[in-house]
């Protein structure tokens, strides 16, 4: 069957709202297996990596997923929790408690998770979302910049799942949050908490993930709002524009990324003796292998190492208080107005029930 049925469906039953939170991904378990599949999928992503697709398998299959994977399980180990890839663990916990929240709970809402690359997949969510006949539907990308190698690749993938559906529903797609004032909130109160526990370092540094500079060029904003989102915070705080460096980490292989690179803008700091650093990355929802790793272990010993002394890591927002009320208030306007449209159409999806049973046109295919 070309077209995907939902095997519940009967003419006149109730719709639903459904939600989905997406965010980038982890492997299943830091082995080299899991993390050579997950690296496989991402890596494969055209969205990703921008040359000619014949090239980039051989580099791909023949070198990097033959030696990277030992080495990103090792780093995986070093971050993994009890309960399993902290990524995936939190973004449950933002689910979670987005489901309990008296503030968005209703009948016909669902809100899911899914991951743009490994599990829970985005092709389950959606069967999930279509079994319960979800006429309505958000994408929420768990990414603040919009990016074409982040938010673009989820519109991708639930563009290529969705258009098998018979039945297709209306649907939301949220490409950025960078500039919400209860995001900028969150981040300005996360930072605030922190100095008051730790104290002020000398220097605030918002560290991004990086892109290939060629991006920027190409006319991807992401690098426009990661410098928006940095501003936006440092007005927030009160800080002068000599108090605060919005730098961007984890480039790979020899292009030109992203400038200034956190590592060295790290180093440079040591070396002229400005010997206290705290680091927020305001790019990253939720912790995973890129803070926690990368910057909270490897860039804290690449500063101390060069002569810092004091190296504060602010941790990413999480499932925090603040961070749950941002995701209800998008939640509630990305479906503004459906809930009316929902209880209008109630009464007529009944009128269309009773018409269909009288005259016995309700048969299953």
């Amino acid at each position: 069957m070309r077209y995907k049925s939902n095997e519940n469906y009967s003419h006149g039953n109730e719709r639903k709202i459904g939600v989905l939170l997406v965010n980038l991904g982890t492997p299943d378990s830091p082995t080299t297996s899991a993390v050579r599949r997950y690296l496989s999928e991402f890596l494969s992503d055209p969205r990703i990596v921008e040359i000619p697709k014949i090239a980039w398998w051989f580099i791909l299959n023949i070198i990097i997923l033959n030696i990277r994977p030992k080495k990103s399980r090792n780093l995986y180990k070093k971050i993994w929790s009890k309960d399993g890839s902290p990524l995936l663990v939190i973004s449950n916990k933002i689910k979670d408690k987005l489901k309990e929240s008296k503030k968005i709970s209703k009948n016909n809402l669902m809100i899911d998770l899914a991951m743009r690359y490994g599990n829970p997949s985005i092709q389950t969510a959606l069967k999930n979302f279509r079994d319960s006949n979800v006429s309505k539907l958000v994408i929420i990308p768990m990414f603040p910049q919009y990016s074409a190698a982040t938010t673009a690749s989820i519109f991708d993938k639930f563009s290529e799942e969705i258009k098998t559906w018979r039945n297709v529903p209306d649907i939301r797609f949220l490409s950025t949050f960078h500039d919400n004032p209860n995001y900028i909130s969150a981040c300005v109160k996360k930072i605030k908490e922190s100095w008051k526990i730790n104290g002020k370092a000398k220097k605030l540094i918002f560290s991004f993930h990086g892109l290939p500079q060629v991006n920027l060029y190409k006319g991807d904003p992401y690098h426009c709002y990661c410098h928006k989102t940095g501003k936006m915070i440092a007005a927030e705080l009160g800080l002068n524009d000599d108090d605060y460096i919005v730098t961007f980490q984890s480039r790979f292989g020899k292009q030109v990324w992203l400038q200034p690179y956190t590592d060295e803008i790290l180093e440079n700091l040591a070396s002229s003796g400005v010997d206290s650093v705290d680091l927020f990355c305001p790019g990253f929802l939720c912790d995973c292998l890129e803070t926690l790793e990368e910057i909270n272990i490897q860039s804290r010993e690449n500063f101390l190492d060069n002569g810092g002394k004091k190296f504060n890591y602010i941790p990413a927002l999480n499932d925090s208080k603040e961070s749950i009320y941002l995701m209800e208030e998008i939640i509630i306007n990305e479906t503004l107005g459906w809930d009316d449209e929902l209880m209008n159409s109630k009464k007529i999806l009944q009128l269309t029930k009773e018409s269909f049973e009288k005259h016995s046109y309700n048969k299953k295919i």
